[in-house]
C-alpha cells in the first residue's frame, strides 16, 4: 500500500446513537415503523446475545455472537426458518421468490437460478456492466458544477445494469418510472406494519400494503409483460440471449418451476437485486467525499488499472483500496440491516435456551458495530479491509450478504459490479458534500439515506 504507515484515514459517519432506556410498548411501535435503526439500546452493541422472554412479537434472541450466529444461520439452520413478521412484509410484494421461499420452493428456485450465478457467467457480465457505466457516467458531463441526487443516481444505474445484464436489456417500462416506483414501495410495503407487531388477524387490512397497492402492481404489470415478450419469442423459435430471463422460463415444467414461482423471482431481481448495490455505491462515494485523503489513494489506484488497459473482470482484485471502501461502506450500512430467523423446535446454544417459535434476529447493523468485536466501529476507516487486515475479520462478524444456505446468491454480481462502477465514476469526477448533503440512515428494507444524498458533480 502506498498509504503512509501510522497514518489513521477515517471519519464517523451519521448513525443513530444506542438508546440509554428501553421504549414503552407505544414508543417501540412508533420506531419501527419509523426507522427500525434507532431502536436498539447499548446492549445490542456490547453484549453477545439478548434474550427477551416475552413482549411485542413474543420471545425474541438477539444474536451478535459470531458463533450464535453460525450456529443458527449455517451449524443448525434446518432448525430455522424466516422469522414470520419478516415474511409478512417480503411475502406480499415477492411471494415465493428467492428471498422468502421456504423448503422445496426455495430449493427449486435456488437450483434453477444457480447457473446464472457461476464465477465463469459473471466473468461474462463485465464488458456489458462497463459499457453501461460508461453510457451513465457520459450524463454528467451535461450536470458539471450541478447538484444530483447521488442516492437516486445509483438506483438508475443499477437497474441499467441489471436491465442488460440478466434481462439483456429487455425490461418492460420506463427506468425513470421504475425508479420512483421503487421509492415509492419501500416508503409503504417496505415498512413493519404495527398491525403485525401486534400479532393482529391476517384479515385486519394494513395500512403499509393498502398504501403500496399501486406501487406493487406496477412491479406486476412490468414482470407480466417482460415474461409475455420473451416467451412469445422462444414460441416462434426466434433467437434470444441465454440469460436469467430465458434459464428461468425454460425451468418451468413439472419437475421445475411453476410460472408463479418465475413471476415472483423475476420480481425479486428487478425489484432487490440491484437496490442493494445501488445503496451500497451511494454510501460509499458519501463517504469518500468525506475523507478526501483516502479518495486520492483510491482515484491513484483507479487512473493505474484504467491506463493499464486491464480486462474489467480482473478489477475487483486489481483495486484493493477501492475494494476496501466499499467492503467499508457495507459495514457501516449494510444494505440489508437485518436478517430475520424462527426457532422451528427447541435449541440451545452453550447457556441459552432459544425455544420452538422464537425469533432470532441477527443485525449487521449492529454486528458491525459491536464494540466487542471492531475497533473504533462507529469510524469509516477502510484500512480495516486492506489485504494484510482482512484476515483479521471473522466470517460471522461481517454479514452484508448473509450466510449459510441462504447467502446472497447474487454477492459476486454485486462486487463486481460495484468495483467496475467505482473505477468508471470516480476515474472522471468528483461527487462533492454541499450544505444539503445530511442523509439520515433508515431502514425500509434496505438501509437509506433519509433525504437522499445531494451532491455537487465536478470534473476531476
Amino acid at each position: 500500500m502506498d498509504i503512509p504507515a501510522g497514518k489513521v484515514l477515517s471519519f464517523r459517519p451519521p448513525a443513530p446513537s444506542p438508546r440509554q432506556t428501553p421504549p414503552s410498548t407505544l414508543q417501540m411501535m412508533r420506531i419501527v415503523y419509523r426507522n427500525p435503526l434507532e431502536l436498539w439500546g447499548e446492549p445490542s452493541y456490547n453484549e453477545p446475545w439478548i434474550s427477551i422472554s416475552g413482549g411485542l412479537g413474543g420471545p425474541l434472541v438477539i444474536a451478535n455472537d459470531p458463533d450464535l450466529i453460525r450456529h443458527v444461520l449455517v451449524d443448525n439452520a434446518k432448525n430455522y426458518r424466516m422469522a414470520r413478521v419478516r415474511q409478512k412484509i417480503l411475502r406480499p410484494i415477492l411471494r415465493d421468490g428467492l428471498l422468502t421461499a421456504e423448503g422445496e420452493i426455495w430449493r427449486r428456485s435456488r437450483r434453477a437460478m444457480a447457473p446464472v450465478f457461476t464465477p465463469r457467467h459473471i466473468a461474462g457480465f463485465a464488458e456489458p456492466m462497463l459499457r453501461e457505466a460508461e453510457k451513465f457516467a457520459r450524463r454528467y458531463e451535461e450536470k458539471i458544477g450541478e447538484v444530483v441526487d447521488v442516492s437516486r443516481d445509483m438506483t438508475m444505474l443499477t437497474f441499467d445494469i441489471l436491465a442488460e445484464t440478466l434481462f439483456s436489456g429487455e425490461i418492460a417500462g420506463n427506468p425513470d418510472d421504475f425508479s420512483a416506483q421503487v421509492d415509492r414501495l419501500f416508503e409503504t410495503m417496505g415498512r413493519v406494519d404495527p398491525l403485525d407487531l401486534l400479532g393482529a388477524p391476517d384479515w385486519i387490512p394494513r395500512i403499509t400494503r393498502i398504501l403500496g397497492r399501486k406501487s406493487l402492481a406496477y412491479f406486476r404489470s412490468i414482470v407480466a409483460e417482460t415474461m409475455r415478450m420473451r416467451q412469445e419469442k422462444l414460441e416462434r423459435g426466434a433467437d434470444v440471449p441465454e440469460d436469467f430471463l430465458t434459464l428461468l422460463l425454460r425451468a418451468q415444467g413439472p419437475e421445475g418451476l411453476t410460472r408463479g414461482e418465475v413471476e415472483d423471482n423475476i420480481i425479486t431481481f428487478i425489484g432487490a437485486g440491484h437496490e442493494t448495490t445501488a445503496r451500497a455505491l451511494g454510501w460509499t462515494i458519501y463517504c469518500l467525499a468525506n475523507l478526501p485523503a483516502e479518495r486520492e489513494h483510491i482515484e491513484r489506484e483507479i487512473d493505474g488499472i484504467i491506463a493499464s488497459g486491464l480486462d474489467p473482470v480482473q478489477w475487483p482484485d486489481a483495486m484493493p483500496l477501492t475494494r476496501a471502501s466499499f467492503e467499508e461502506a457495507l459495514r457501516l450500512y449494510p444494505p440489508a440491516p437485518s436478517i430475520n430467523r424462527e426457532a422451528i423446535e427447541d435449541d440451545r446454544y452453550r447457556d441459552l435456551e432459544i425455544r420452538r417459535g422464537t425469533q432470532v434476529l441477527v443485525m449487521p447493523w449492529t454486528v458491525h458495530r459491536h464494540r466487542k468485536l471492531w475497533d473504533d466501529p462507529e469510524a469509516f476507516r477502510p484500512s480495516r479491509f486492506y489485504p494484510e487486515n482482512r484476515d483479521k475479520i471473522g466470517r460471522f462478524q461481517y454479514l452484508p450478504f448473509g450466510a449459510g444456505p441462504r447467502v446472497c446468491i447474487g454477492a459476486s454480481f454485486a462486487m463486481q459490479e460495484a468495483m467496475i462502477v467505482l473505477a468508471v465514476l470516480l476515474s472522471r469526477y468528483r461527487f462533492e458534500l454541499v450544505p444539503e448533503t445530511r442523509p439520515w440512515p433508515v431502514q425500509k428494507l434496505t438501509t437509506q439515506p433519509e433525504g437522499g444524498l445531494p451532491m455537487r458533480v465536478t470534473r476531476r
